[in-house]
């Protein structure tokens, strides 16, 4: 999914790095504001935003007013800031203000990109339930599903929800194992409790611990303040670990320590903290593998594996392609102002033909890109991107556009015909697939009789029953 983002800064290299960062997800658009919050608000009236990045000593004073202003606006972006101190008040004051979250700018590039794409994805989550008209945040109906894999998983998971048992997720990239455990906490009895999800390989080993554990002021250079850590933050409610499989060693024994005990004890302090939290953890690794490396804890594996689910990757469940492009052709459609009618046939052909390497998130991110550029009525397939539309046998392509190396080596008068008969060729199936292979709606869009249309559909092998769905 495409995030549009604003970066307010008056310092040039705050800009030029924040710039890098948000940039590194190919596709999503970043525009910079250095002058100042008039020009901000005009940005924010010309264009609609996910994300406005600005930090606390670029805002107008008090910073939590201006956060309630820009966040009290229609159409309003979430506001993420960084600030030059870890202040744990300050972030408080501004979360409840509005603010998204607070980031220490002085976290490294990795960390603070990990944290960006946790907010992103908040973020699309967000406007995907305003665009279900469903105040619900996370429900197993949520899931498309239509393989006897995912029904037999939710299933599962729906008696896990009633539970209180440690669980763990595995699965591929982009499957969805965090939108799967935040139903599991939805459903369950902790639901009136946060659920506080943490990203492991985002943060550097150093700085994780802390953040996990909280700290007390001066427990180390920069700790000028105490701060909570997100297991306190996630008390009453279920403390989600992402990427478990890269937590380090000597992470995961205080990990387990504490699922053990259920007491934390924050660095630099000599007192240990009770909590009651859930814990769900997710991997991509083979957590086995690691075990036998040396690199994941047997003690800790069993310790959060007492229900171990799995999400099947989208190509071993292809049964529930078309009800993910459905779904999201629609919800994408309502949030983009289209009205598409759907599919069509061929396009969805090359959909479910297609491996999926970045399963569902990669699936949500073509129909957003579809959906948004699509000139036409109808998704086609020039309007899914290349690695999909390649992915199909040659017959199944489409046209080849002519290439101008080979056309300047030709005549003028031969060039144009090779042009022409390229562009009708192409219009033509394009038009066909649009109308599902109805000759006289397609005769009257390209403004031609039906008798000359079967002509030119006959010069280009062109048959409507191969249109038709």
């Amino acid at each position: 999914m495409i995030a549009r983002i604003l970066v307010f800064t008056r310092t040039p290299a705050l800009t030029q790095r924040l710039t890098g960062i948000l940039e590194s997800n190919a596709g999503d658009r970043v525009v910079t504001e250095t002058r100042g919050l008039r020009q901000v608000w005009s940005s924010l009236k010309r264009e609609s935003f996910d994300l406005l990045v600005s930090t606390t000593s670029d805002l107008p004073h008090p910073v939590a007013e201006t956060v309630r202003a820009i966040r009290a606006a229609p159409d309003a972006p979430e506001v993420v800031l960084l600030t030059q101190e870890e202040d744990a008040e300050e972030r408080i004051r501004l979360t409840a203000a509005g603010a998204l979250d607070v980031l220490w700018r002085n976290l490294p590039d990795r960390a603070l990109r990990g944290a960006f794409d946790a907010l992103i994805r908040r973020r699309r989550a967000h406007v995907q339930r305003s665009a279900e008209g469903d105040d619900q945040e996370f429900r197993f109906g949520d899931f498309a599903s239509s393989s006897p894999a995912m029904d037999e998983l939710l299933s599962l998971a729906e008696r896990v929800a009633r539970s209180d048992a440690s669980l763990l997720v595995l699965g591929e990239t982009g499957v969805g194992k965090e939108w799967l455990a935040h139903a599991i906490h939805t459903e369950s009895a902790r639901a009136d409790g946060p659920f506080v999800a943490v990203n492991c390989s985002a943060l550097p080993d150093t700085l994780l611990e802390s953040e996990l554990f909280g700290h007390v002021e001066g427990a180390f250079t920069g700790a000028v303040r105490a701060r909570r850590g997100y297991f306190e933050l996630a008390h009453e409610g279920t403390l989600f670990l992402d990427e478990i499989g890269d937590m380090p060693l000597a992470l995961q024994a205080k990990l387990l320590r504490a699922l053990q005990e259920r007491r934390i004890q924050p660095l630099g302090s000599e007192r240990s903290i009770p909590v009651d939290v859930r814990i769900m953890a997710a991997t991509n690794r083979n957590l086995e593998e690691a075990m036998e490396a040396g690199e994941f804890r047997p003690d800790l594996y069993f310790r959060l594996g007492v229900v171990t689910l799995t999400v099947p990757p989208l190509r071993e469940r292809r049964e529930d392609i078309p009800e993910l492009v459905n779904a999201y052709c629609e919800r994408f459609s309502d949030q983009f102002g289209r009205d598409l009618a759907g599919t069509d046939p061929a396009a969805m052909e090359a959909l479910e033909r297609y491996a999926w390497p970045g399963n569902v998130r990669e699936l949500i991110n073509v129909m957003e890109r579809a959906v948004l550029l699509a000139p036409g009525p109808m998704l086609s397939l020039p309007d899914l991107p290349a690695q999909i539309t390649g992915a199909l046998p040659p017959e199944m392509r489409g046209p080849e556009p002519p290439r101008l190396e080979s056309l300047v080596r030709q005549p003028l008068s031969e060039a144009r015909d090779r042009v022409v008969s390229w562009l009708e060729s192409a219009y033509l199936e394009r038009l066909l697939s649009e109308t599902r292979g109805r000759v006289g709606v397609a005769a009257e869009r390209a403004g031609l009789s039906p008798r000359t249309l079967y002509n030119k559909m006959q010069e280009y092998g062109l048959d409507k029953a191969d249109f038709r769905g």
